[in-house]
């Protein structure tokens, strides 16, 4: 019977998953913190300009 090495990727080391990882939570507590404890102007502002960015019609 043939068999075909098969070639599996090499694990991350945890400390260069760390840092990634560290990134995003820092990312979803501001998202979290930041947005939900923003006055609805700023957040209608942010909003606007964002769709100003990607070139949506807003008005």
């Amino acid at each position: 019977m043939l068999t075909t090495p098969t070639s599996r990727p090499a694990p991350l080391a945890q400390s260069a998953a760390l840092g990634p990882a560290v990134v995003m939570i820092l990312l979803g507590l501001f998202v979290l913190f930041g947005v939900a404890l923003a006055g609805p102007e700023i957040l209608h502002n942010a909003a606007h300009d964002t769709r100003h960015a990607f070139a949506f019609p807003c008005h």
